[in-house]
């Protein structure tokens, strides 16, 4: 008994602790992409409510944030990807510039992910 209530102490201290972590909004981002027919890498800024063609795809930004206390640790970012040649939507949500393979964009020949947040 005494366990599992320093269990749930324990949570609702670190989840409170994360809550107030500040963040700050940017400006745009520096995205890279990956042709994987030609082995090519391309770096795009971008700004929030902009759109850029990437071969077929578009790439728009919707926002991205950074931690206040610390802007270079990571970012986050806002990305919706549309296959242009298909009018289909292949992503639309947050991309973690420290962990690419936890929302990443699925596709056979391109990949998108976030390097930073630019102001």
């Amino acid at each position: 008994m005494i366990r599992a209530a320093l269990t749930v102490l324990t949570l609702l201290y670190a989840t409170s602790v994360a809550a107030q972590e500040q963040v700050a909004r940017s400006g745009g981002a520096l995205l890279r992409g990956l042709d994987k027919v030609s082995g090519r890498t391309t770096d795009m800024e971008i700004a929030v409510g902009e759109a850029l063609r990437y071969g077929r795809l578009e790439v728009r930004l919707g926002e991205c944030r950074y931690p206040a206390a610390d802007p270079s640790s990571d970012a986050y970012a806002q990305l919706t990807i549309r296959d242009l040649s298909q009018n289909l939507t292949l992503f639309s949500g947050w991309m973690i510039a420290s962990s690419p393979a936890l929302s990443a964009l699925d596709d056979a020949r391109y990949d998108v992910w976030v390097i930073s947040c630019k102001s």
